[in-house]
């Protein structure tokens, strides 16, 4: 998708800081990070968000999922503890229509998060 600017970070057309990436996932550094670990995991097929995801996209949600945790563990929070969380719609506070899975982590998260 042409204007969806996780799409043009895929594309290689804005830069971004890789943590990982794989055939169907790309992981890089949120540029406006809410804890010391702050992570997001994005297919690089556009899906706007999990509530837009169809049949057949189980496999790639749950490897969303794994991924985040491989994450998780590369960056040093598996061990005393991680958040993993998924938007959907602006209620959320979901800025970007591509579906993304945020990974927090490296300090105590508090709850409720909202």
């Amino acid at each position: 998708m042409a204007d969806c600017l996780f799409c043009r970070i895929i594309a290689g057309e804005i830069p971004a800081a890789v943590v990982a990436e794989d055939e169907e996932l790309l992981a890089f550094k949120d540029i406006n990070p809410q804890a010391p670990v702050h992570v997001l995991v994005i297919p690089k097929r556009h899906i706007a968000n999990t509530a837009a995801s169809v049949e057949g996209d189980e496999l790639l949600l749950g490897r969303l999922l794994r991924f985040g945790c491989r994450v998780a563990a590369e960056t040093g929070v598996a061990e005393s503890g991680f958040r993993l969380v998924l938007n959907n719609g602006p209620d959320s506070g979901e800025a970007v229509p591509h579906l993304h899975l945020h990974v927090l982590g490296g300090r105590r998260l508090t709850w409720p998060p909202g």
